[in-house]
Formats: structure tokens, C-alpha cells, sequence
């Protein structure tokens, strides 16, 4: 599954420093077909010791993790919706990811000026988050504005959209991100709105760059912080394992296990997928072809240490088509 986490913040804040670090960290590209690799682009494993447990039990002859792919998006400055610095490259970059790691600077440093000439992380954070307000201000507006010929025409598919998008602007309007509004919105709202490809209504990671050299206290910030977040220092590389993880989770994604004496592999699917949708991660054709799934948990699996054993103990379920695939799960798929 190719979903990606970009990258962002204002210059000056270590997002390169963060990202070649996490990029130490790349497996090859071969596993990964989906992926295309350039520069900014580096795929990187999510550390879960379930995945070697496992291989090491099944005695396999390859192990492969799963992945999170972050890409590197140019540093953003103030009047990013307006075009200035790289403004549209930066907005278009990030309509092309599917959540957004927020580089905030912590660190004190006199020889790296940041931006603004000061360091507050909570400043930095209305900077960015407004400008992609902004952004998607212009993008609802603009397509109201093209909708009103047909709402005029009294088309219900028209009003419909627009009456859902008059919310949405009204809540942009009060400069707040579109993703705040998913509790209230209807299931055929919300396809309407996902449909824009809107830069706030993605997920948002924030990562506070503490460094060594920080001396600001913490305190406040993450108390202010509006949505999940975690600490790092790329530099000594601090934190790292638990931002893959966090971002993994960012992105909404579980993971299930195939074992074997061939490989030991972990793979990635949303959370709340059934069982024929979980085995497309293996192969497009098990969605249709899907008879069955043979499920243990890798923590029932691990202490029996077989699968002889875990039959016998009647841990091995038989599950069908309407199976939700839990978090950890190892499957066999019968097709």
C-alpha cells in the first residue's frame, strides 16, 4: 500500500536534517514496487518487534517490515496561498501526501536564524496551518463560484455540494482547518469535501525539533498543541522509531503477518478493513478470489510456538468475508 507523510515547516526548523536521519533508516526499493524513489523521497520501516518474533519462530529465510514513505517538501514561508517563495510547489507537494508531519522548531541556536527572527513553535504553527486555510479558502470559494449556475437551476446534486461546502468555508473563514469539521458532517458531505483534495482536512503529526541545545520549556507548547504529536532530535537521532510508529499511525494503518519458513512479512492495510480487502495488500486477486482466511493472533501464535500447537489449542480461527482484520493479526489466505 503506497501512502506517503510529507514533511513540511518553515525554513530553518531541521526538516533536512530530520529527513536524511529517518533516511539512514531506508530499506531497499526492490521489495516495494509501488514505490518510486528520487531524492525526496525515502521509505522507511516501521520498527515492530512482532515482525522478527516471527521470522525467528518460522525459521524464515527473508523478513520484511512494513513502510512509511515520507517525502521532503520545500521549507514553507508566510504568504505560501499567495505564491510567494515556493509557494505553489509547496501546496501542490503536499495535496500529493496523505498526511502531514509539522516540523516545529524548539532549539535555540544562534548560528541557524529562523525565519520570523525569534523562536516560538506556537507562531510557527498558525504561520503554516494558515496558509494551508488559505489555500483551501481559495480552492471552496472558487468552485462555489462555479457551482452557481446549476444552483440557481435548482440541480440537487449542485445544492447539495455547495450547502456542504458553505459549511466548510465558514469554518476556514474562522481560520480553522477543515479536518475539524469531520464529526460534523455527513457521510455524503464528507465525500463531497474529500473530493477537494483539501490541505487541512489531512491528518497533522507535529513534530517538535527539541535538539540538544534546547531551553525552551515544553510545557506550554504541548499544551497548546492542536493535534498529536512527538519529540525528535535528528541530530543524535533521538526519537526516530517512535515518529515512524506515530507517524504509521497518523496515516490510520494496521498491520497483519504472514510467516513462513520463505518470509516473514508484514503487511500494511487501514484500520477496519475487512479480510478481502486486507489480502489485496498481498495481491488484487484475493479480493475476488477469497474463500477463507485462517487467523491466529501473533501473541497466541508466539507462546504456543507453532501453528501445530495453536490448532490444537483451537486458537487458529476460520474467518470469512466479513471479518475485520485486527491490528497484530497473522493470516493465511485461502483462495
Amino acid at each position: 500500500m503506497s501512502l506517503s507523510i510529507g514533511i513540511v515547516g518553515l525554513p530553518n526548523v531541521g526538516k533536512s536534517t530530520l529527513f536524511n536521519a529517518l533516511t539512514k533508516k531506508s530499506v531497499p526499493a526492490e521489495n516495494y514496487p509501488f514505490c518510486t524513489i528520487d531524492p525526496s523521497v525515502g521509505i522507511v520501516p516501521v520498527p515492530d518487534e512482532r515482525l522478527w518474533k516471527l521470522s525467528e519462530q518460522s525459521k524464515s529465510a527473508k523478513t520484511i517490515p512494513a513502510v512509511v514513505e515520507f517525502v521532503d517538501i520545500a521549507g514553507l514561508v508566510k504568504g505560501a496561498s499567495e505564491g510567494e517563495g515556493l509557494g505553489n510547489k509547496f501546496l501542490q507537494n503536499i495535496r500529493e501526501v496523505d498526511a502531514i508531519a509539522e516540523v516545529v522548531r524548539i532549539f535555540e541556536d544562534n548560528d541557524i536564524i529562523h525565519v520570523n527572527g525569534k523562536i516560538d513553535p506556537l507562531s510557527d504553527i498558525e504561520v503554516i496551518n494558515l496558509e494551508l486555510i488559505l489555500a483551501d479558502l481559495q480552492s471552496v470559494t472558487k468552485r462555489r463560484s462555479g457551482l452557481q449556475k446549476e444552483v440557481k437551476a435548482n440541480r440537487k446534486e449542485a445544492i447539495e455540494e455547495d450547502e456542504a461546502l458553505a459549511k466548510l468555508q465558514k469554518v476556514l473563514e474562522d481560520g480553522k482547518l477543515a479536518r475539524g469539521t469531520l464529526d460534523s458532517l455527513s457521510e455524503k458531505e464528507l465525500l463531497v469535501i474529500k473530493g477537494m483534495q483539501l490541505l487541512s482536512m489531512k491528518p497533522i503529526l507535529y513534530i517538535l525539533n527539541t535538539s540538544e541545545a534546547s531551553s525552551r520549556n515544553l510545557t506550554e507548547v504541548k499544551n497548546n498543541l492542536p493535534g498529536p504529536f512527538v519529540e525528535i532530535d535528528p541530530i543524535f537521532e533521538k526519537g526516530l522509531d517512535d515518529l515512524i510508529k506515530k507517524a504509521y499511525e497518523t496515516l490510520n494503518l494496521i498491520t497483519y503477518f504472514t510467516t513462513g519458513e520463505d518470509e516473514t512479512r508484514a503487511w500494511t492495510i487501514v484500520r477496519g478493513s475487512t479480510a478481502p480487502v486486507a489480502g489485496t495488500a498481498i495481491h488484487t486477486d484475493f479480493k475476488d478470489k477469497f474463500i477463507r482466511a485462517e487467523v491466529v493472533h501473533n501473541t497466541d501464535l508466539l507462546s504456543c510456538g507453532s501453528y501445530a500447537v495453536a490448532r490444537e489449542k483451537g486458537l487458529v480461527r476460520t474467518e470469512g468475508k466479513e471479518y475485520i482484520v485486527k491490528d497484530g493479526d497473522v493470516i493465511e489466505f485461502r483462495i
